[in-house]
């Protein structure tokens, strides 16, 4: 049997050890086991990755901690515009949502553009309708409502400055979530979700939902979740760029990783970090932040839920 693995991330950036309680680092820790042995249990069962990877997502997305689902920041007018995507590193469909409000865990309505319509990128008005077809259930404002997210939006609002979730406040709550596996069929899934900048403008939309930016799952190379300063991803083509150097130039999911990360992206200005798979079941969770909420297990016994570096 193939080795399975899973891993999860729920943001990358400025994490300074002072700055965390020790009961709020527990809560962390807490949420990041349930996703992590929740989406394993998929696959210790004989199912899919891409079903790991959604469920993981989803106990994310359900965690007010993370900046996804029910923790996503607040924009300019004081709404949440959420993002999500995922793809089957099987058959290389995919399915993304971006600018869409009020749907509790955005990566199952990715997955249903996946799998129930013949298209991958659905955004704004447009998913919303999708949504509807699929009599998903809008939740009120009140569910996406956090204090903390609150006032970090109202520190900065009226300003035209916007903030990477991580960026400014030591102590703030961190950005994107995603998760990556690999099943016992050596198939293998990626799936990110992020509520984006706090006081966004003009329907930003930033790594997350993007294939081959911010996630990409291939079985000739790798499975990848980012986190970061989603401009920079986009313009590295973060995710794919680590799968493009393990096909063209044969480099190891580490190599590959290592590379993307520690080199080619701060050349470019931008910062964060990575999750990836291989078909042979390989984790590598590299970031050159502070800090990166991350959690990894395997069928050989391994398992690691960590903070900073």
């Amino acid at each position: 049997m193939n080795t399975f693995s899973i891993a999860i991330h729920g943001g990358a950036g400025t994490l300074v050890k002072g700055m965390m309680t020790p009961e709020l680092e527990a809560k962390y820790r807490s949420d990041l086991k349930a996703a992590l042995d929740q989406g394993y249990a998929i696959l210790n069962e004989g199912g899919t990755a891409v079903d790991a990877v959604e469920v993981a997502v989803k106990i994310l997305e359900n965690s007010p901690l993370f900046n996804a689902g029910k923790g996503s920041v607040f924009t300019a007018s004081e709404s949440h515009e959420m993002d999500a995507s995922i793809m089957d590193g099987k058959t290389l469909n995919a399915g993304a949502v971006s600018l869409i409000s009020g749907i509790k865990n955005p990566v199952s309505l990715a997955r249903d553009v996946m799998e129930k319509s013949e298209h991958v990128f659905l955004a704004g008005e447009g998913a919303m309708q999708f949504a509807k077809e699929l009599n998903y259930t809008l939740e009120s404002d009140a569910y996406f409502f956090d204090k903390f997210r609150h006032q970090q939006w109202l520190e900065i609002k009226d300003t035209d400055s916007f903030q990477l979730d991580h960026s400014t406040k030591k102590d703030s709550k961190f950005g994107t979530v995603g998760a990556v596996a690999c099943d016992q069929n050596g198939n293998i899934a990626a799936a990110t979700s992020t509520g984006g900048m706090t006081n966004k403008k003009w329907g930003r939309v930033g790594d997350s939902p993007m294939i081959g930016a911010g996630n990409y799952a291939n079985n000739n190379t790798c499975a990848i979740s980012c986190t970061g300063s989603g401009e920079f991803f986009i313009r590295g083509v973060v995710a794919y760029d680590v799968a493009c150097l393990m096909e063209h130039k044969g480099m190891s999911l580490k190599a590959a990783s290592e590379e993307v990360i520690n080199k080619r992206i701060l050349d470019i200005g931008g910062d964060g970090g990575l999750i990836a798979v291989d078909t042979k079941g390989n984790i590598e969770m590299p970031f050159n932040t502070e800090g990166m909420y991350r959690a990894s297990k395997t069928s050989k016994g391994e398992e690691e839920i960590s903070i900073y570096s």
